[in-house]
């Protein structure tokens, strides 16, 4: 809530209590029974009007929060729910894995040795050649 409409609302309450106030010092002959119940009374008209315009502008701040919300932010929000899903399915039902991690660095290295192999015969040509060390 606002901290402004909430000052004025106090600021004018307080405005009309005094001018009431000096009203009954002036010499009114009201007597402080009536007084009081048409201060009550219109003090009770004041809280209706202002819990009235608190409504609207509730109304008014909650309609304008809507409109600022781009499409791209609700667009992000359905594929966020999309994801959540997509990770609650994924968590229920999990996948069986072909390989273990040694497995796997296993068949990594045997494709690393493989093609090593492959670079040294085609860097050599593919000629056979007499090394001396074979002597």
């Amino acid at each position: 809530m606002r901290k402004g409409p909430l000052y004025l609302l106090l600021i004018t309450l307080s405005l009309g209590a005094t001018a009431l106030a000096e009203e009954g010092s002036a010499g009114n002959a009201v007597p402080l029974s009536l007084s009081a119940a048409s201060q009550i009374n219109d003090l009770q008209q004041r809280l209706k009007e202002s819990e009235r315009l608190r409504e609207e502008l509730g109304k008014q701040l909650s309609s304008a929060d809507a409109e600022r919300e781009s499409p791209q932010l609700s667009r992000l929000r359905q594929e966020n729910q999309r994801l959540k899903l997509q990770l609650k399915e994924a968590l229920a039902n999990p996948a069986p894995r072909l390989l273990t991690d040694q497995q796997q660095w296993f068949i990594t290295g045997g494709g690393v040795a493989l093609l090593a192999m492959l670079c040294g015969i085609f860097a050599s040509g593919g000629r056979r050649q007499r090394r001396q060390w074979l002597n």
